[in-house]
């Protein structure tokens, strides 16, 4: 059975936070809040979390992963991001964008797109995530909790834990999560493709 852990929304609770980091550390796979709904994440050395993701989901091996970071300078030190890049991403985090750009070779090749070599970061502006990230000292190999036949993220915590009770190890609850995703936008090719459209101002990379 997964535990349950209700986290304070504005104040996170380090004792708790602790519990969380000490779970993924011990290879376990969470359900937690973001800024645009529910999510399953695990760390990134953790193989059997990201085929657990793929399984919950319903996915096949070129499932687009995301790694959730906590700040800039952890962000590029998993992707390349050149001059133009760095100034549109830099401007717009923390916030509701995901960007896909060429993985750094450190990063294992089951994360990434398999013929792409790409991988979705993102820099979420959520209280609980920055606490779990800084804690953690590392990125959150990260997927949007959608189940297979639905198109919106989990927004309920005590639902996930009845829906997913034997399927994920930690189940957190902090607070109201809206399922709005995030806005996506690829650099792989150099050039910025707003793939989806979400809570993210897409206008802003908009180089029609």
């Amino acid at each position: 059975m997964a535990r349950f852990l209700d986290v304070h929304p504005e104040d996170p609770q380090p004792r708790l936070v602790g519990q969380i980091v000490d779970a993924l550390r011990d290879d376990a796979l969470v359900a937690y809040p973001t800024d645009s709904g529910y999510a399953l994440g695990c760390t990134v050395g953790n193989r059997d979390g990201r085929d657990r993701i793929l399984r919950i989901r319903g996915l096949d091996e070129r499932h687009h992963f995301t790694l959730v970071c906590r700040d800039f300078s952890q962000l590029g030190q998993l992707v390349h991001v050149d001059n133009a890049a760095f100034r549109s991403i830099r401007a717009v985090t923390p916030g509701p964008y995901t960007f896909i750009l060429e993985a750094m070779p450190e990063v294992p090749k089951r994360l990434q797109h398999p013929k792409k070599r790409t991988v979705g970061v993102r820099i979420p502006e959520h209280r609980f995530v920055q606490a779990l990230l800084e804690e953690l000292g590392e990125p959150l190999l990260s997927s949007t909790l959608i189940l297979p036949g639905e198109t919106e993220a989990r927004t309920m915590g005590w639902e996930i834990k009845e829906e997913l009770d034997h399927q994920v190890d930690v189940v957190v609850e902090c607070g109201e999560t809206l399922p709005e995703p995030t806005t996506v936008v690829d650099f792989s090719t150099g050039v910025p493709e707003v793939v989806r459209r979400g809570a993210g101002d897409p206008d802003r990379f908009d180089v029609g």
